[in-house]
């Protein structure tokens, strides 16, 4: 039987209710279930101008897409929304979205989540502290270290650090935090992504990684003594290594994954090579959760411009690797 997924729907002032609407009209490698309000799908589809029907989900009865059809779980809103318009008062019905989208695949009736983007900033205006879905999930189902990983353009890059200021970053690169990193990044490689032995190239987080201490310490203070440590127990590790020359093609070859230090020092190239196809997939959780590449690109909602590729990756990439845990538990 094909995988389980939900869906939420992200931010609903944003592209997500449209990208979610478009799935109904897309052949998937799985049964989808969107997570979110039906009156907010009802509505976005209408001024779509998307023939949609709306089926309540009950897990006592098979859940499918079809064309024109859409399995939703109702979870309601406080406030009708409109597209392009951010209302802090439905910020708890986005973040409830997720607590039940996740608890349903803690109990095992799901078997992945979908995440379509949400608004960090709005959700801060309705008083609440949260940084990311990450971060979130990470928090809600109780998960040790989690890391965030982007997969696309024949890529994968990991981050060290996720939603930090820049002035953030060098200190919250420690040696027990990319220690811990590392070792959740080789296992996901190895158990979700099938990958025997993980080839990891790491970033260094100055120009130059460092140059030899006289650009930073945090090469030769951080960085390679884990990498000797880890290297010792039979880690695949290379670095580190100046982020400005990693991403040649033909030096990416070489590995699995690379493993930047910080947000924009490794994502700006991957989504250079795959905008509106990559994914973005949250290693560490006990649960399968992939997400789209983008934002709720406010200014697209409601004109049926939202391009829905990163969202459909992400259903694939989540069908695949539940596949491939049931191959593996077989």
């Amino acid at each position: 039987m094909q995988p389980l997924i939900a869906v939420t729907a992200g931010e609903p002032a944003g592209i997500g209710p449209d990208l979610c609407v478009l799935l109904a009209r897309r052949r998937l490698p799985a049964r989808v279930v969107v997570v979110a309000d039906r009156q907010l799908l009802r509505d976005r589809a209408r001024r779509l101008g998307v023939p949609l029907k709306i089926a309540d989900y009950s897990a006592a009865r098979p859940a499918w897409s079809g064309p024109g059809v859409l399995h939703v779980l109702h979870v309601p809103l406080a406030r009708p929304a409109s597209a392009g318009r951010l209302d802090p008062n439905n910020s708890r019905g986005v973040l409830h979205s997720l607590e039940v989208a996740a608890d349903g695949c803690r109990d095992g009736l799901f078997d992945a989540m979908v995440t379509a983007p949400i608004q960090k900033s709005v959700i801060n205006e309705a008083g609440i502290d949260f940084t990311g879905h990450t971060e979130f999930l990470a928090a809600h189902t109780g998960a040790e270290h989690v890391v965030m990983m982007l997969v696309g353009g024949g890529m994968r890059v990991a981050l060290a650090t996720t939603h930090l200021a820049l002035k953030d970053v060098a200190r919250n690169i420690t040696r027990d935090r990319l220690e811990r990193t590392l070792c959740v990044l080789r296992h996901e490689l190895s158990t979700r992504f099938a990958i025997p032995r993980p080839r990891i190239a790491v970033a260094g987080l100055n120009p130059h990684a460092g140059e030899s201490g006289f650009l930073g310490d945090e090469e030769t203070e951080t960085i390679v003594p884990i990498l000797k440590k880890l290297g010792r127990q039979g880690f695949d590790l290379t670095g580190p290594l100046p982020a400005d020359t990693l991403f040649n093609p033909k030096r990416l070859r070489n590995w699995d994954c690379v493993l930047a230090m910080y947000h924009d020092q490794g994502l700006p190239v991957l989504k250079f090579a795959s905008f509106g196809t990559g994914v973005n997939v949250t290693l560490g959780l006990p649960i399968v959760r992939t997400s789209v590449d983008h934002g709720t690109a406010l200014d697209l909602a409601g004109t049926g411009k939202a391009e829905v590729g990163s969202l459909l990756e992400a259903v694939r990439l989540a069908a695949a690797l539940v596949s491939r845990s049931r191959r593996r538990s077989a």
